[in-house]
């Protein structure tokens, strides 16, 4: 769900490094997962698509050009051999598409439909750790845009289910984590993980100032995380820290839903099968 979408090639991504936050591998914070304190609080393995988990989310954001389709139509959210399949698929010809931004605005036609499921006002947390397993074959595609996220669970924009759903992105209640987003203008093989810095208006998010890319093979399975320990929120690759962000924790304590779709984001042809494959996601909770 969100307003503005960045373009950074990976060159340029990886300078940034630097100077939004801290890349470390210490030996203590690496092994703080490892331990018993963390318990598992919510677990889907996908044996089915569980409607008490998730919804299907429909909703233009970014100029995306792909339609969100509901009920697996397509075979846009196959559940199959014990995970979810998130795709995006050529349908041939333009039809329309139900799909409307925040302001009301209907997507155009589109030959494109996508998955993409949300745990909203169903699985909402504040704080712990999340963590999915999932792999994205053929990255690097023009126009490819997974992803694998956080939403504040006060967000403005649809569905809006519950009174208190009015608060804009990026401001506190709306706050958005990135865990994974792999933007294929970068090339294959990467992911960006971050969170967005509120400017302290509607619409206004830095997306540069608090992001890590990292390299990883996407093809294959990894563990993509974000928790909070103490004053700092850290996010881990294979429960290996990768990315820190120094003091974030407490501007980050509202309850967040999760989020796992497959975007395209221009109209180059596809050339190849697009698919996210989720193998399970979790939230954990510290004691």
């Amino acid at each position: 769900m969100k307003s503005t979408l960045p373009l950074i090639p990976l060159a340029s991504a990886l300078l940034l490094i630097a100077c939004s936050g801290e890349v470390t591998t210490n030996e203590s914070t690496k092994q703080q997962s490892t331990v018993s304190n963390w318990h598992v609080d919510f677990f889907d393995g996908f044996d089915t698509f569980n409607p008490d988990n998730w919804q299907d989310q429909r909703i233009w954001v970014n100029n995306e050009t792909q339609c969100y389709v509901p009920d697996n139509q397509f075979g846009t959210r196959e559940v199959s051999n014990g995970s979810i399949k998130l795709k995006v698929i050529d349908t041939g010809e333009k039809r329309s598409c139900d799909n409307f931004d925040k302001h009301g605005k209907q997507h155009p036609d589109t030959q494109y439909v996508a998955g993409r499921i949300a745990s909203k006002n169903l699985k909402e947390f504040v704080k712990g750790k999340w963590t999915a397993r999932l792999k994205v074959e053929n990255s690097g595609q023009s126009g490819m845009f997974p992803a694998w996220w956080l939403l504040g669970a006060q967000n403005n924009e649809p569905p809006v289910q519950q009174p208190d759903e009015n608060v804009c992105w990026p401001m506190v209640g709306s706050g958005e984590i990135d865990i994974f987003e792999h933007h294929s203008d970068g090339g294959p093989d990467h992911y960006a993980a971050r969170a967005i810095k509120s400017n302290g208006k509607c619409g206004d998010g830095d997306w540069q100032a608090l992001m890590l890319v990292q390299e990883a093979k996407l093809d294959e399975y990894h563990d993509y995380s974000v928790e909070w320990v103490g004053d700092d929120v850290i996010f881990r690759l294979d429960e290996v820290e990768v990315y820190r962000l120094p003091g974030e924790a407490d501007k980050l304590a509202e309850p967040f839903f999760a989020i796992l779709n497959f975007a395209k984001i221009n109209d180059s042809a596809m050339t190849a099968n697009w698919v996210m494959e989720v193998d399970w996601v979790k939230h954990e909770a510290w004691y």
